[in-house]
């Protein structure tokens, strides 16, 4: 839309509000749809984006004037259809979409010295890489996709080590020839690391980053040369999808079935579905990238909704792992003996890895030393006080921490409940426990714990593929962080401590997960010329999680775990939703959960459970109730979900939160 000098607009403000505010606009302010302006709301200023150019209904309060409007161009009409989709799906305040697209607040502010970001040349000065046969095919798909500049969404499957990366590198190429800018989605921004190093092998200049690492300093530079078209390639976590890129052509989603693109606060969104659907509003070709693909992704190949190109064989000539189970019933303990979580076969398999100066990788995701304290005495378990959880012990702090809410408290040396002394026992082992047994079992190795409390930035991670690339770490010791796109071409060996971690539980995507896991993180062994080697240490070996990863056999895993969806219609075969009351009063939230179901709405093919507590019925200082809402895949749950929500009006006090296609069953 042109620019006009219209009397009154409608601006959507970055606050939990659905609707846009009626300003006037002062003499000789020439506005249009899509600029950024500042305005007085309530008693302070703020910028939003004029959302409209005509007042939608005559408003109750009185009309007060914009402030000033931005030197910048207007949020691009394809980010504003974008967070109207967002929010109607999501049943989200439209203002709160729009306020992960204003992310950086310093960007909109006069600066007395503006610091740029110098504007990227476009150059198509790149270095090539050697394609195997099949990665030329698949990246011949791509350019193809993005040349035709229509929606265009490609599933790109390989094998860990395949060269996937390698492949989509040949999309930002093409995209760059087109004029078209490139997002490249990453899970977490540890994974950044390597990735910027590969991509600086092969492009004259860097892409810009986006992550929650950024200084604000940073983050305005960013923000704004991404607005003015200046950045055509973009790297970020699953919130960069909602910068204002004026002509995004190419969207990747690396690692696409890992649950680090669902978003649990704020506006709950999955990004990997959302990358979609930015990629269908302004025609550009997206590739899901993952070696273990989501159910998801899988069945809309099947449907034909999205093209597939596979990978199968490693890159460079490198060989898959070897599998091997270690079936702990057989595990034999002397008398007297204290809990080992190294095997004999494993810690073996150690040391003939440690003999040829190769690297271990002994991984078991659970942080700290061990996930629960116990009293010998009395039986009493330190719980926190605003969770309903165990605190975890960190040994290497002397603290205990709750990994939900984050407390964390001194490591006592009394009981609290029977007042007995150094009466604590650990129960279980975290990766500091697996460490402590390691550093015993092989004194002359260099030992590394590494999770996410250990690495808290990218520059840490940095060091740490440093610390490895050179050799100077033997065993890792590590958690899922370890697990994602990372490449140790010295690393032949990974000992899964715990293979029945997360087979159980209440989630119906556990099993999906925790293949998905183990099959990330077997494949980080064996990955250059030496060959690699997993053993997998479990009670139950015959269980369909390792045998597939023991015979590499995928394909039959995923089809058994659709076959069981699709006989419950779980997703991707059916529809869920949840709602979720909180209060910081029990009694009020359960009995608004109560009201809350006396009012559901009669609609067939639509299943309500509940209300029940959450499973973690108290979570940060909140009393919590849940509702799950199930519905066959030809029903839209939206309009049911408001219909509800409309007729159940909700006491002060209590919180309700809304999550179309929930990951999270807390």
């Amino acid at each position: 839309m042109s620019a006009t000098s219209a009397k009154i607009v409608q601006v959507l403000l970055p606050l939990p509000f659905d609707k846009a505010f009626t300003y006037e606009v002062p003499e000789g302010m020439i506005l249009q749809k899509g600029s950024y302006v500042e305005v007085p709301f309530r008693q302070t200023k703020m910028v939003g984006v004029v959302w409209d150019m005509a007042p939608t209904e005559t408003p109750t309060y009185d009309v007060k004037s914009i402030l000033r409007s931005m030197d910048l161009p207007p949020l691009p009409s394809v980010t504003q259809e974008f967070v109207e989709w967002v929010g109607a799906y999501y049943l989200s305040p439209k203002g709160l979409v729009l306020k992960m697209a204003l992310s950086a607040p310093t960007a909109f502010k006069e600066m007395k010295r503006p610091r740029k970001i110098s504007p990227e040349t476009h150059s198509l000065n790149i270095k090539e890489a050697a394609l195997t046969p099949s990665q030329e095919t698949c990246a011949q798909m791509i350019r193809e996709a993005i040349q035709r500049q229509k929606f265009t969404p490609i599933l790109l499957e390989g094998v860990t080590g395949s060269g996937k990366t390698e492949v989509y590198f040949k999309g930002i190429i093409e995209a760059k020839a087109q004029g078209k800018q490139s997002l490249i989605l990453l899970p977490e921004i540890a994974l950044s690391t390597q990735w910027l190093d590969r991509f600086m092998s092969r492009f004259p200049e860097p892409p810009l980053v986006w992550h929650s690492d950024l200084t604000e300093a940073k983050r305005r530079e960013t923000w704004r040369a991404i607005a003015k078209g200046e950045a055509s390639v973009v790297v970020g976590a699953r919130s960069a999808l909602f910068l204002p890129y004026p002509d995004l052509g190419f969207i990747v989603v690396d690692e696409e079935h890992d649950g680090g693109y669902k978003q649990d606060t704020g506006v709950f969104y999955q990004a990997r579905d959302m990358a979609v659907v930015r990629g269908k509003l302004s025609d550009a070709t997206v590739v899901l990238s993952s070696a273990t693909p989501s159910l998801e992704t899988i069945k809309n190949v099947r449907d034909g909704k999205y093209t597939k190109c596979t990978l199968e064989a490693r890159h460079g000539g490198a060989s898959l792992p070897q599998v091997h189970p270690i079936d702990l019933r057989k595990k034999e303990r002397k008398k007297g003996e204290g809990p080992q979580w190294i095997s004999g076969l494993l810690r073996e398999s150690v040391q003939a890895t440690l003999g040829r100066g190769e690297q271990s990788l002994l991984f078991l995701n659970r942080r700290g030393y061990a996930p629960l304290m116990l009293c010998e005495a009395c039986g009493h378990r330190i719980s926190c006080k605003q969770c309903e959880s165990w605190m975890v012990y960190h040994k290497s702090e002397g603290a205990l921490r709750c990994h939900h809410c984050g407390q964390k408290d001194r490591f006592p040396t009394h009981c609290p409940e029977c007042n007995e002394e150094g009466s604590f026992v650990a129960c279980g082992p975290g990766v500091e426990r697996v460490a402590e047994e390691a550093r015993l079992a092989f004194p002359e190795a260099r030992i590394e714990v590494v999770t996410s409390d250990t690495l808290t930035s990218v520059p840490q991670m940095t060091a740490l593929m440093q610390r490895l690339e050179n050799r100077e770490v033997d065993i890792v010791v590590g958690t899922q962080v370890m697990a994602k796109g990372h490449h140790f071409p010295y690393l032949t060996l990974v000992g899964i401590v715990d293979g029945d971690l997360g087979l159980t539980g209440g989630d119906l995507r556990a099993t999906e997960r925790t293949y998905q896991l183990l099959h990330q993180v077997s494949g980080r062994a064996g990955r250059a010329q030496n060959p690699g080697a997993v053993y997998i240490q479990t009670h139950v070996p015959e269980h369909a999680v390792v045998q597939a990863l023991i015979h590499q056999d995928q394909e039959n895993f995923l089809k058994l775990e659709l076959e069981t969806r699709e006989r419950y219609e779980l997703p991707p075969f059916g529809r869920l939703a949840s709602f979720i009351l909180s209060s910081d009063q029990g009694d009020k939230v359960e009995q608004a959960a109560w009201s809350l179901a006396k009012a559901i709405p009669q609609r067939a093919g639509v299943t309500v459970l509940g209300p029940s507590p959450a499973s973690r019925s108290k979570l940060k200082g909140k009393y919590r109730w849940r509702f799950l809402i199930k519905s066959s895949r030809n029903i839209r749950l939206q309009p049911f979900l408001k219909e509800w929500v409309k007729n159940s009006p909700l006491p002060s006090g209590v919180r309700l939160q809304i999550d179309l296609d929930p990951y999270n069953f807390l």
